[in-house]
């Protein structure tokens, strides 16, 4: 009898979670953006500070990690950065 009010009440937690995380993932969005440098460190700065800037202007609030991906040009390196941001 134990195990059948242990289930239950893990499943019921287990629906809360994911009607909470639905009900979240409605209010978000992912936002990307570009930032060029002469070399990778300095691409990378550029990008991940004009992704907070463009979240921050928007009224939102990033959460999870920052995603940057770098390739170098003929010139400059061009870095992307995206992170997902809520209300």
């Amino acid at each position: 009898m134990r195990f059948v009010k242990f289930s239950t009440v893990a499943a019921a937690a287990a629906l809360a979670c994911a009607v909470s995380t639905a009900a979240l993932a409605g209010d978000c969005t992912r936002i990307g953006a570009v930032g060029d440098g002469p070399t990778k460190d300095i691409a990378t700065v550029m990008s991940t500070h004009g992704l907070e800037n463009i979240i921050e202007s928007r009224g939102l609030k990033g959460t999870g990690p920052v995603k940057t991906t770098c390739e170098p040009g003929t010139i400059l390196t061009e870095c992307h950065s995206s992170q997902t941001a809520c209300k």
